[in-house]
């Protein structure tokens, strides 16, 4: 059952990832993209998991230290806690990366890689979106009087 619910936790975070990155401009992507409430789903997973290693989980946040969390990483529940967190996580910084670039007017086709990249390795993906975002401003309106 862990291993499903493992596993799980990343096939409830796919379809917004693939919306932002295949399909940018469609309204679902952008309702989507706007609510945190798509974390819900992997945040159940991730209580399901975590309640049997909440003892050992609570040890690991609240005095940490490599031994505690290694500890907490060869329980099969406890490594799944942390993807599923890593994975919301991953999703809600995803969501944020994806707005900031439709109010900055960023061509998908940059976005692309940097979000793909921030689902595989968010430390590189989001520095790298960080820069880009740095030397955009937002595009101005300008109102019809």
């Amino acid at each position: 059952m862990t291993g499903f619910l493992f596993e799980l936790t990343f096939f409830l975070a796919a379809p917004v990832w693939l919306l932002m990155i295949f399909a940018p401009g469609r309204r679902v992507t952008e309702r989507l993209a706007a609510s945190p409430l798509t974390v819900l789903p992997i945040l159940a997973v991730w209580a399901v998991l975590a309640a049997p290693v909440l003892p050992e989980l609570w040890a690991a946040v609240s005095s940490p230290d490599i031994d505690t969390f290694r500890d907490l990483t060869t329980l099969a529940n406890g490594a799944g806690a942390l993807w599923a967190q890593v994975i919301a996580w991953d999703l809600l910084l995803g969501q944020w990366m994806y707005r900031e670039s439709r109010r900055l007017s960023l061509s998908p086709f940059l976005m692309a890689p940097l979000l793909l990249l921030t689902i595989l390795l968010s430390p590189i993906g989001l520095p790298l979106f960080l820069l880009v975002r740095a030397t955009r401003t937002p595009r101005k309106t300008t109102a019809l009087i």
